[in-house]
C-alpha cells in the first residue's frame, strides 16, 4: 500500500481512509484502487478490531471503510470504539445485508453511512466520495423501515427541539452537509454546528445518520418533510 500523504489534482489533501475487513484480497484491491486516485490515500488495512483501533488511533483517517462482520466479532462494536476515540471521522459500513434493521443497527454505532458490499468498484468509490462529503447513502424510504423494525429499540425522551433546530434536523435528513444547511438559512457555519450537536445530544445520537432515523422513529421528521 502507498502510505505516503499526496495531495489532489486541486492542491487539496487527499481523503485518508483506512479499511477494515477480514477478507485480505477485499482491502488490497480496494486499497490499491484507492492508491491509484488522485483523491484518496490508504492508510492502512485491519482484519481485527484491535489493528483497526490501533490504526486509526495511529493514522487518524478521514474515513473509514468498515465491514459489518469480522471474523470472530462485530463490525459495529468495532465502529463505536474507533467513533469513541475518532468522533470526526466519517464512517460506512460496508455489508452483504441489506436488511433494514442492520441500516438502523449500523446509525446506533456511529456510523455516517451504510452501503451494500455488491457493486462496481466504481460504485464503491462513489459511496466513499460521496459519504466524505456528507451526503448519506440510504434512502428515506430505508430509514423508515429500519425504524419500524426495530422492535428493541426504546422509546427516547427527547427534549423538546426548537424551531431552528427542528429546520436543520430536515435539512440533515436530506443528507445535507452543515456547511450546505448554512449557507442555505443564512446563518454562520459554527452556527450551524452547534445546532447539529444540539440535536445529536437531544435525540442520543452518536452521527447524523442516527439522528435522522431516531428522528423518524419518533415521528419528529416525516416523508413530506424529507420530499
Amino acid at each position: 500500500m502507498i502510505n505516503g500523504d499526496h495531495d489532489t489534482e486541486d492542491g487539496q489533501h487527499a481523503t485518508r481512509v483506512l479499511l477494515v475487513d477480514d477478507h485480505r484480497m477485499f482491502t488490497e484491491l480496494l486499497g490499491l484502487a484507492l492508491d491509484v486516485s488522485s483523491e484518496f490515500e490508504c492508510v492502512g488495512t485491519a482484519q481485527t478490531g484491535a489493528e483497526a483501533l490501533d490504526l486509526a488511533i495511529r493514522h487518524q483517517p478521514d474515513l473509514v471503510l468498515m465491514d459489518i462482520q469480522l471474523r470472530g466479532e462485530s463490525g459495529l462494536d468495532v465502529t463505536t470504539k474507533i467513533r469513541d476515540v475518532l468522533p470526526d471521522a466519517v464512517i460506512v459500513v460496508v455489508s452483504a445485508h441489506q436488511d433494514p434493521l442492520w441500516v438502523a443497527r449500523a446509525a446506533q454505532a456511529g456510523a455516517s453511512a451504510f452501503t451494500p458490499k455488491s457493486g462496481t468498484l466504481s460504485e464503491m468509490l462513489d459511496v466513499l466520495r460521496m459519504a466524505h462529503n456528507g451526503h448519506m447513502l440510504v434512502s428515506p424510504s430505508i430509514y423508515r423501515r429500519a425504524a419500524a423494525e426495530m422492535e428493541d429499540a426504546p422509546d427516547a425522551v427527547v427534549e423538546r427541539l426548537t424551531a431552528r433546530e427542528h429546520e436543520v434536523l430536515i435539512l440533515m435528513g436530506k443528507g445535507m452537509v452543515p456547511a450546505a444547511i448554512a449557507l442555505l438559512l443564512g446563518i454562520s457555519l459554527n452556527t450551524c454546528r452547534h445546532y447539529v450537536k444540539s440535536i445529536h445530544l437531544k435525540l442520543g445520537a452518536r452521527s447524523q445518520l442516527e439522528a435522522v432515523v431516531t428522528a423518524q422513529r419518533l415521528g419528529i421528521i416525516d416523508e413530506r418533510e424529507e420530499s
